[in-house]
């Protein structure tokens, strides 16, 4: 007999460890679809028309390269000790919070807490950020965390424009701000037709505008009071706004003792890595008067059915998908797991170590302001908390290279400062070497006393809620971070189903560079020759989206998904001046599109006009012609979702874009459902202009419970010169978007090595596999939940739509369906989205067939659920369907309900031995608006628990 070596490649990441089903189950699955083999099923999904010719073309790495190749890359950053400053510092990552939070997969395979039962943990860990802000601030109400510092001081900008009453059109914004704050205003502003005034906080004249925005510290480090000029602009009923560090407000006093209306900043310092960028928290406060114009989320506290406290997203009515054209933000994706992280810093150091912290950064930088003195340096500001600017005339050059030379990073203010940011890094070898640095030999004065005035030092009392104040043994930490993630349902435990959501693998090997430190310690503005293994993997991360996409340029700056629609169309916008049609201003929007796409026309000053869609889920092409032939020579842009957020690959897309293209308009695509288009087809060859690529679903970052995200726009080469600039690279052709050139940098390591190992055959056949695990569902469910809209062939694309409306006439709601998925041990699908009363299911390419069908049979055992209650044998409110989801409260209490415990609380699908037990029963949304508390709740309230 001969010997024949296996054909099996234990190495094989896309389809050995990527992709979920194996050969052997996708046969199965094939047979039940009705098709062949996979090949067919893409010729009835995908219209031929719109496939590309050529495959996607580099080979996979196995896990074991791509780390070797990663070490490699890493090792071409130089890192050093960065003094920076400009909002970025030196940090401690807790190691406890390292490993617990930031590297656990129950903590960044979260999605966003819409579904409070199952996200009970993040959103604790939510609140104790919001609790920590508002202290900090000295504002009552805080949001769950915005992009970044800049981003935030913009959503402020526009917050303060609709709430002031002031009439007037203009903003002052102090001169000392981060250059990168003002110029994401000014970007900002263009389109709302809002006047930037800028200026040293002494010349504000209140009575010209709605509002004002300081920064304290400054940029260049001044620390002053602004009580004064915060009355003038109450007084001329405008708004004041502090941009702000929560580190210095542990000794310095709190923007809502000056009267601050609003306060903002980053919170990267409180034990987040700079990564070159981001992703960092940004936080935004105000006054109670201001929470229902806040934009962010915002973790409020409310009850579940058994009366226990129970969090939950507040005030969701203010959310731009729900508000649509009439949005005032388009705030998509925070930074939730950044905003725990940085909330867990606070834990972890309580009030007093974070007092502690703050001191000894303070108390460095008056050491290293009083050796410069010493020697004849000419130091700036007279207060400050931890930056001085010091003046070297033409001896600048030789400063800062002296500097690096000795391993230091300082900032070029000007032709003739050097700016010195201490941190919490800065020990006494940092000092002496600055010192080096100017020729200064002499060590730095031990005895120091205030840098500013005492009427500046802080009296006000913060975090005194008792979660801060928790025995800081390492175990017991180690165990609170635990418990938070017990209370909720990751990819870590289940498959999460979400329509357009994209929950896929985030798999080790692309998370691991991320905590390296040549990776994690750089600073944004860094020198370019100091970061060249970023520049290596961004650029070859763009030239793989770009064989991806059929685009010929993109911008990796946007930090969200919403954040690329902005940038896309302010792209589309700058186009259109250049050529002398700056007055086009309108963009056509299905009523099916994404609810971030009409806020974002809207905030890049377009008009929105809805087109609406055909019976079948498509773009109804007849109104779309008519509204394009009515805006005429205006047509600005379209935006589209290709494949439809119906999920279905309309054959019309490329009359759409001929149409838009005929009267003078741009295509934007919208990416959000690019997982169904990689390897298959490219958008920048149907007819689009512009795309943005939501990276935190078809490339594999992590959404992190809400966040990070990053969503990069590609473009074809007309729209290129017109991407979004950044002051740090010397290119303001057009403004940014977002604080640092390169967005949240670190996580576009993820996707790239996301691309690495799956190569361009492994992600077309991801893209295939995932049209098979849809399609796979659809045809298990459809005697049982009608399928909302399918191809022509009677395929689904990537996702299919569960038509649950029905089920309301006999008392049915599809929350009911959403919560009773939860004793299942799933989390719900998208709900009520696109269309209302229906859920939207993905199941993506990662989730293999014995989790798909453990999905299907729960879903057909709540089905069964239904027709009892349709046919009478139960009553819809006392069935298993509303007193879903089922704890272990409800299963150890006295048992009156019509139907067993074994059928509510271990359904069908749902795993005996490891069964997920939600913490609470079904939370009260009403209860939650009508009582809005959204800072921690005092003892007595945990004591009743």
């Amino acid at each position: 007999m001969m010997f024949t070596p296996t054909a099996y490649d234990t190495y094989d990441f896309a389809n050995r460890r990527h992709i979920g089903p194996s050969p052997a189950e996708m046969a199965e699955m094939l047979k039940t679809v009705g098709v062949r083999d996979l090949d067919q099923l893409i010729d009835e999904t995908v219209p031929r028309s719109i496939r590309q010719e050529t495959p996607l073309s580099w080979a996979p790495l196995t896990e074991h390269a791509l780390l070797a190749k990663m070490r490699a890359v890493a090792a071409k950053n130089r890192v050093m000790t960065s003094l920076i400053g400009q909002g970025y510092y030196g940090t401690v990552t807790p190691p406890a919070i390292q490993r617990n939070i930031l590297e656990n997969p129950a903590w960044y395979t979260a999605y966003t807490p819409y579904q409070p039962e199952i996200a009970q943990g993040r959103l604790e860990a939510l609140l104790n950020y919001q609790t920590m802000v508002a202290d900090l601030t000295g504002l009552p109400v805080a949001n769950a965390s915005l992009l970044d510092e800049a981003t935030a001081a913009a959503e402020a900008m526009a917050m303060a424009e609709r709430s002031a009453k002031s009439k007037a059109r203009a903003f002052f914004v102090d001169v000392n701000l981060h250059p990168q704050t003002i110029a994401v205003i000014e970007t900002r502003a263009h389109p709302l037709g809002i006047e930037i005034i800028k200026g040293q906080p002494e010349a504000l004249d209140a009575q010209a505008v709605f509002g004002a925005i300081f920064q304290y510290p400054g940029t260049y480090g001044h620390v002053r009071d602004f009580s004064a000029e915060c009355q003038k602009l109450h007084d001329a009923k405008a708004l004041a706004i502090v941009a702000t560090d929560l580190l210095a407000l542990c000794l310095l006093k709190e923007p809502g003792a000056m009267g601050a209306d609003i306060a903002v900043g980053s919170a990267q310092r409180f034990g987040v890595p700079m990564g070159y960028g981001g992703p960092h928290a940004a936080f935004m406060a105000c006054r109670d008067e201001f929470k229902r114009a806040m934009p962010g989320r915002i973790v409020g506290v409310s009850i579940d059915a058994n009366g226990n406290p129970a969090y939950r997203l507040a005030l969701q009515t203010r959310e731009q998908h729900i508000r649509r054209e009439k949005a005032t933000s388009n705030v998509c994706t925070a930074q939730a797991l950044l905003a725990v992280m940085a909330s867990f810093y606070a834990v972890f150091h309580g009030p007093v170590g974070l007092r502690a912290i703050a001191e000894r950064v303070h108390l460095n930088a008056v050491r290293l302001r009083d050796a410069l003195l010493a020697e004849g340096a000419l130091v700036e500001p007279a207060a400050f908390f931890d930056t001085l600017t010091v003046k070297v005339g033409v001896g600048q050059a030789g400063i800062l290279a002296a500097a690096r030379h000795r391993g230091l990073n300082l900032r070029k203010v000007g032709r003739d400062r050097v700016g010195i940011s201490v941190d919490e890094l800065t020990d006494g070898d940092v000092i002496a070497r600055v010192l080096d640095a100017f020729g200064i030999t002499e060590p730095a004065p031990q005895e120091v006393g205030l840098g500013f005035p005492q009427a500046l030092l802080r009296h006000s009392e913060y975090l005194t809620h008792p979660v801060f104040h928790m025995n800081r043994a390492e175990s017991e930490m180690m165990r609170y971070m635990r418990r938070l993630s017990d209370r909720d349902l990751a990819l870590d435990r289940a498959m999460i189903p979400l329509g357009s959501c994209t929950m896929k693998l985030n798999a080790a090997a692309e998370m691991m560079p991320l905590t390296w430190p040549e990776f994690g310690s750089l600073h944004p503005f860094a020198p370019h020759n100091q970061a060249e293994g970023y520049h290596e993997a961004i650029a070859d991360l763009t030239e793989k989206l770009c064989e991806i996409t059929g685009y010929d340029a993109f911008s990796m700056q946007p930090n969200s998904g919403a954040q690329g629609e902005y940038a896309g169309l302010l792209t589309i916008a700058a186009y259109h001046r250049a050529r002398g049609q700056g007055h086009r201003n309108i963009c056509l929007i299905p009523t099916s599109a994404h609810g971030t796409n009409p806020a974002s026309a809207q905030m890049a000053g377009m008009k929105v006009v809805v087109v609406k869609s055909a019976p079948n889920g498509d773009v109804d092409l007849e109104d779309f012609l008519e509204k394009a032939v009515a805006a005429g020579d205006n047509l600005a842009a379209c935006m589209i979702t290709y494949p439809s957020t119906h999920g279905v690959f309309e054959e019309t897309v490329r009359a759409v874009c001929e149409i838009t293209h005929e009267h003078g308009g741009q295509v934007y695509i919208d990416g959000a459902n690019m997982n169904a288009l990689v390897g298959l087809v490219k958008p920048g060859e149907i007819g689009g202009d512009v795309s943005h690529l939501n990276l935190h679903k078809t490339f594999a970052i992590p959404h992190g419970g809400g966040g990070p995200g990053m969503g990069p726009i590609g473009v074809r080469a007309h729209l290129a010169p017109y991407l979004p600039g950044h002051p740090e690279a010397g290119d303001l052709t057009e403004g940014p978007v977002s604080a640092a050139p390169y967005g949240s940098a670190s996580i576009l390591l993820i996707s790239w090595a996301y691309c690495l190992m799956m190569g361009g055959q492994g992600l077309t056949q991801a893209t295939r596999v995932a049209i098979l695990n849809a399609n796979y569902i659809a045809a298990r469910l459809k005697a049982a939940y009608p399928i909302l809209f399918m191809g022509n062939r009677g395929r689904v694309a990537h996702e299919c739509i569960l038509d649950t409306r029905a089920f309301a006439e006999v008392g049915v709601t599809v929350d009911d369906i959403a919560k009773r998925l939860v004793d299942n041990g799933f989390h719900a699908p998208t709900m009520s989205w696109p269309v209302a009363g229906t859920l939207m299911v993905e199941p993506t390419e990662s989730e293999t067939k014995a989790e798909i069908d453990r999905f299907i049979t729960a879903l057909l055992a709540i089905r069964e659920e239904i027709r009892d209650v349709a046919e009478g044998r139960i009553g819809a409110e006392v069935s298993p369907l509303r007193r879903a989801p089922h704890t272990v409260e409800d299963l150890v209490a006295d048992w009156d309900r019509p139907y067993t415990r074994e059928q509510g609380c271990f359904p069908p699908g749902s795993f005996r031995e490891d069964k997920y037990w939600p913490p609470v029963g079904r939370v009260d949304n009403v209860y939650g608006d009508r009582n809005l508390i959204c800072t921690c709740p005092p003892l007595e309230a945990y004591a009743a628990e």
